[in-house]
């Protein structure tokens, strides 16, 4: 998934102390009593992966318990009974969003119940310090202990792992390899945390990595116990950590962590991304010759034998970068057959990414894909996909016919991986219900049709016709972000959209219209003279007029989808603007620059300022217009610090309770009422949260709960016609829609 930063709204303030329990239970009574709380059940509109799952762990000792880890989209447990992925991280608050991307996972192989999280999404200055959550009970509580250096889990080389390991010899003892910090340990079940002091230096000297557009640092990519080394109830003796280097990045202590050495022979060139051990007393490893995603154009696949301390290369296609131009993701090995390997390529863009098997241990390999059929039934839109970025690879160790690895959109599992020695086919399912890690960018509910249209980061966008159901992606001009919708008023059949592709391709116009309610879509004739990228559109409300105002570029209004363009005048550049939802003529835009709300009244041609205004906001705000959906001339907006704002009859005032609205939208009247509900997505008495009004702002219910912050909320709109019901725009956890609690 392309890197999303989700700091518009800070991501580090109201960190807790090092091993504070994170009491989610109790929370809720340092609510404030001004403002009551509405319970409410929280579901994912169903779209199925379309994010980079960069990792997966399956429990050494427990059938069908397994966890995955998103760069941006938090943590997931696999319930198998229901063959659906559970959500673990939901509880993230606003301040700690940066902690929804998790740098990696790991089980305690002697205790099923434990699970570990190294979790933080950015080391970019405005980020926040990494943490550990720790369970005790699968995920479903978790405490905390901060770290004093920042993790990277949306960085380069997430794909790589695992960094963080429990000593399957004694749980109490962890490993944390740190991208700039070197190697870390815990003897206290990750409560507390010390630097390891003898730790090569190489860690944090030759890690980083200048990977076509950025350079960041690596270091230390996964920590590996060597079991066979020790003995139930002590520290394991023999431990390995890999640094990604091309000098040689594999280390080894023999004295359970306190000391470290280069493990001699061992190939240079290249950088180790992942290691295993073969249960007989080797280890594969995996290489590239950068850490991945974005970049990866040579690699290898090597067998360490520790006995005899001899390297022997396995790669399944070997070559060099030259002539074959990838890399590879990782390598796994089967728990019941040593000899039973599968490797996958990493960067192969044609023909393609593969997956090899090999069944004597790596001296021949066969390619699976080729020979298999991928059921695209569980999410129809992956059939337009390509795996990609298979950055790891895990065999069941319960059930060797179940193989699953990641893409850069979901995870695929095999049914029956065994077919492929007896010439058949092997069965994958496209496996991720319940794990839902998109980035929704924009959220139109329009009064008829269907009940929600997303526009999304990566996968453009969906209608969505059942919302607990897989659904199909636009048809017609495709784009890789959908970036801004909206609907007609008065004719909610008509809609438009702007995006656009990664590496903008200016063949294509940036702007499409539907006039099925978003089931076909076409594109604008051409685009207005300037600007750059998708930026916001609008549509009046008989659906005749669109004002468009591409990134960079200035308003410009047309009445024939592109045909022809003119110029808006009396706009700043910085406004945003909407059209009134009941009369056509009608427009309003607000400049959060200057706080001031300026009004069309001839369709657009033209716009005034009003009289007053909000005060200066600040240009860094993402601005809402939000027009009333029941009547004209009312208009809404989200003016962060300075409140929720209504706009009526020329007069403007500030609604109460609310003092700073990050995101707000509008959804329909609660029975008996004619105003429309409003939710907002923001502070009230001191506490960040979501909130609904039946009664135009007057008074305001809390309707999150401890276990559902979603971490910071990118923008909500309430369903037209589904009285409560609201649907969160999330940073990585897709799109969530909540009801109310009979």
């Amino acid at each position: 998934m392309i890197g999303i930063a989700i700091t518009r709204h800070g991501s580090g303030a109201g960190r807790f102390a090092c091993g504070v329990l994170l009491a989610l239970a109790l929370a809720g009574s340092a609510w404030a009593a001004r403002v009551p709380e509405q319970a409410y059940r929280w579901h994912n509109v169903a779209i199925g992966g379309g994010g980079f799952v960069t990792g997966i762990e399956f429990h050494p000792a427990e059938p069908g318990l397994a966890y995955a880890r998103t760069d941006v989209g938090g943590a997931y447990r696999w319930d198998a009974a229901q063959r659906r992925w559970v959500p673990l991280t939901d509880w993230i608050g606003h301040a700690d969003a940066n902690l929804a991307g998790i740098e990696s996972v790991a089980l305690d192989p002697s205790d099923p119940q434990r699970v570990y999280l190294a979790a933080g999404t950015y080391t970019h200055e405005h980020a926040g310090n990494g943490a550990i959550l720790r369970s005790a009970d699968r995920g479903a509580t978790f405490q905390r202990s901060d770290l004093p250096f920042k993790l990277g889990a949306n960085e380069l080389a997430r794909g790589n792992g695992e960094r963080l390991a429990v000593d399957p010899n004694d749980g109490r003892v962890l490993f944390l390899g740190s991208r700039a910090h070197g190697l870390w340990r815990s003897e206290d079940h990750g409560v507390r945390w010390k630097r390891v002091a003898d730790f090569p230096a190489l860690a944090t000297a030759e890690s980083a990595s200048a990977s076509n557009w950025k350079k960041q640092a690596i270091g230390i990519v996964f920590v590996v116990f060597d079991p066979a080394s020790g003995q139930a109830g002590a520290p394991t003796p023999v431990v390995y950590a890999g640094v990604s280097s091309r000098e040689g990045g594999l280390v080894r202590s023999a004295d359970a962590g306190r000391t470290w050495q280069a493990v001699p022979g061992q190939p240079t060139g290249l950088r180790p991304n992942h290691m295993v051990g073969d249960g007989r007393g080797d280890f594969l490893l995996s290489y590239g010759d950068e850490p991945g995603p974005d970049s990866m154009k040579d690699g290898a696949v090597w067998r360490y034998s520790p006995a005899s301390g001899t390297w022997r290369q396995i790669t399944p296609r070997p070559g060099d970068g030259q002539r074959d131009g990838f890399g590879w993701g990782a390598v796994a090995v089967d728990a019941s057959n040593p000899d039973v390997l599968v490797a996958t390529t990493f960067n192969r863009w044609a023909p393609g990414d593969e997956v090899y098997r090999s069944t004597d241990g790596g001296a021949n390999w066969t390619p699976v894909l080729a020979r298999s059929r991928l059921d695209h039934s569980t999410a129809p839109w992956t059939a337009q996909a390509r795996p990609h970025w298979l950055a790891d690879i895990e065999i069941d160790p319960h059930d060797p016919d179940r193989v699953l690895f990641v893409t850069g959109y979901g995870i695929w599992a095999s049914r029956n991986m065994g077919a492929l020695e007896r010439g058949g086919q092997v069965e994958w399912t496209f496996e991720v219900a319940g794990l839902d890690e998109t980035v929704p960018l924009d959220l139109v509910s329009p009064p008829q049709g269907a009940p929600l249209v997303s526009g999304l980061g990566d996968l453009d966008g969906f209608r969505h016709d059942v919302l607990d159901a897989a659904t199909v992606q636009f048809e017609g001009p495709r784009y890789s972000n959908t970036e801004s919708l909206d609907y007609a008023g008065q004719q909610p059949q008509v809609l438009v959209r702007s995006g656009h592709l990664h590496g903008d391709d200016h063949a294509l116009v940036r702007a499409a219209y539907s006039r099925d309610g978003g089931a076909t879509w076409s594109a604008f004739a051409k685009e207005p003279p300037d600007g750059k990228g998708a930026g916001q559109i609008a549509l009046s409300a008989d659906g005749t007029r669109v004002i468009w105002k591409p990134r960079d570029g200035s308003h410009w209004l047309t009445d024939a989808f592109g045909a022809r363009w003119q110029k808006v005048r009396g706009l700043p550049a910085s406004a945003v603007v909407a059209a009134d939802r009941v009369e056509p003529a009608l427009w309003y835009g607000f400049d959060p620059v200057s706080g001031q709300l300026h009004v069309s009244g001839d369709g657009g041609v033209a716009f005034e300022a009003t009289q007053g205004g909000v005060g200066t906001i600040g240009d860094w705000f993402a601005a809402e217009l939000l027009p009333s959906t029941q009547a004209s001339g009312v208009v809404y907006f989200a003016a962060s610090w300075r409140g929720m704002m209504r706009w009526s009859a020329g007069r403007l005032e500030r609604l109460g309770t609310i003092e700073n609205a990050f995101a707000a939208g509008l959804g329909a009247p609660a029975p008996g009422r004619t105003t429309p509900a409003l939710f907002v997505f923001g502070q009230a008495d001191g506490q960040v949260g979501l909130y609904r009004s039946d009664d135009d702002g007057r008074r305001w219910k809390r309707i999150d709960d401890p276990m559902h912050r979603f971490g910071s909320v990118r923008m909500l709109t309430g369903d037209a016609r589904v009285p409560g019901r609201v649907y969160l725009a999330t940073s990585g956890r897709g799109v969530i829609y909540g009801d109310p609690e009979p």
